[in-house]
């Protein structure tokens, strides 16, 4: 069988698949909605349906059409669309995402004349009604997203699409390559990939993807909100014990902690602990999680000024608020990075460092390896093999007050040798844009 035709079938029944994954969409859709209600709404937008029927014309060839899918793409999405209004003044933005809280994020995002949409499923008919509607004058897909019929679609109608902030592990390399056939024609279709690191230009190129540069990584621009560090600081002055966060916490992660947590008895008590769960979804199953182990909790959704005063040496803070990641790393002398001590590929420490707050990172930090990697080089984070080992460390770097601020040192200065993504990526979008 010819490359040829074995693309053709592989991509026929790869649409054939997504249309008639529809009705389970639909199911999933409502399911999520009983926790998060915004998944029940605006619906018809997944389908490329859109009411009224008007919606977005008026800004025909005129879209810098922006995708964030989730909560973390929609921050880096944040930092770029600084830069660019900067540099195009009267642009009109239309944001896509593809989560609830990505979407609650990128509503801070809008000004007059921009529009907010869900990302349209990613069958054909969708696509193209979702291109067809807008027709905006190029599209940015932030970081890793990446669909077969968004960008195929996208080229036969003639919407330009660049990949921004783009990164791609060894394991979504050979995830991809076992799907060569679907993966490689979206990639080559791209108009321009700018990488995050050499190492994740190397691994999209190997997927056909045309990488002009490397430009950084945008998240090493962004400015922490200095009204949530005020606030942070105000709330520490009277805390009478250092905090340690479990940041981001994902599945699995929460019952590793309290494990370990309890069998330090009572040393645990020489630092106030705070949990604050990767996705808000979970907040409630992570208070009912932390009452089961015989842990005293206090939400922020409940504290009026601050954590209350007098709390028993064995009560755990909650943090259940969405976008006050900032406040948390202010209150936190330390972070242990969640989605690295179960194999998820960890999370964003950049923040933590941009707020004043060192991070440990457990043994998985696939997704974000360069990033993560050289932290540790720089002395601005430390690597542990496991949880108990992160929560023994946590107590020794508490206990040095020195040591803290020598990784806050550090941490400073890594920032600072890494900045700039946001700028040149602008600077670049202008570009493929005149052309």
């Amino acid at each position: 069988m010819s490359q040829t035709l074995k693309t053709t079938l592989t991509r026929a029944a790869y649409d054939a698949a997504t249309w008639a994954a529809q009705p389970l969409l639909l199911r999933k859709l409502a399911r999520r909605a009983r926790a998060e209600p915004a998944y029940g709404q605006h619906k018809k937008e997944r389908f490329g349906r859109y009411e009224p029927a008007d919606l977005g014309r008026e800004g025909r060839g005129q879209w810098i059409w922006v995708h964030a899918v989730s909560l973390g793409e929609t921050r880096a999405a944040a930092i770029l669309l600084a830069a660019l209004r900067e540099r195009l003044p009267g642009m009109r933005l239309l944001l896509t995402n593809g989560t609830a809280t990505g979407r609650a994020e990128g509503q801070r995002l809008l000004r007059a004349g921009d529009l907010q949409v869900w990302q349209p499923w990613d069958s054909a008919a969708a696509v193209r009604r979702f291109i067809r509607q807008f027709r905006p004058a190029m599209g940015l897909l932030m970081e890793t997203e990446v669909w077969p019929n968004l960008v195929g679609i996208s080229r036969q109608e003639g919407v330009p699409l660049a990949l921004v902030n783009a990164r791609l592990s060894e394991k979504s390399l050979a995830s991809s390559l076992r799907i060569a056939a679907l993966a490689r024609p979206s990639f080559e279709a791209l108009s321009a990939v700018w990488a995050q690191s050499e190492d994740d230009a190397r691994r999209l190129r190997m997927l056909g993807a045309r990488v002009p540069a490397v430009l950084g990584n945008l998240k090493f621009d962004a400015r922490p909100d200095a009204v949530q560090l005020a606030l942070a600081a105000r709330w520490k002055s009277a805390l009478p014990r250092p905090v340690v966060m479990l940041a981001s916490s994902r599945e699995g992660e929460e019952a590793q902690w309290i494990s370990e947590l309890q069998a330090l008895g009572a040393a645990a008590a020489q630092v106030q602990w705070l949990i604050v769960p990767r996705h808000p979804q979970r907040f409630d199953e992570i208070a009912a999680l932390l009452a089961a182990a015989g842990l005293g909790v206090s939400r922020r959704s409940q504290w009026a000024d601050g954590p209350s005063p007098g709390l028993v040496d064995d009560t755990v803070w909650l943090g259940d608020s969405l976008g006050e990641m900032n406040l948390y790393y202010g209150l936190a002398d330390l972070a242990l990075m969640g989605g690295s001590f179960e194999p998820l590929g960890g999370q964003n420490l950049i923040e933590a460092l941009a707020c004043g707050c060192p991070v440990l990172l457990g043994p998985h930090t696939f997704n974000f390896s360069e990033a993560s990697d050289q932290a540790c080089e720089a002395g601005a984070a430390l690597r542990v093999a496991n949880m108990r080992e992160a929560l023994a460390l946590a107590l020794e770097c508490v206990a040095a007050p020195h040591r803290l601020e020598q990784a806050r040192a550090h941490g400073r200065s890594f920032l600072l040798e890494h900045q700039g993504a946001a700028a040149a990526t602008a600077q670049a979008v202008e570009q493929l844009l005149k052309k």
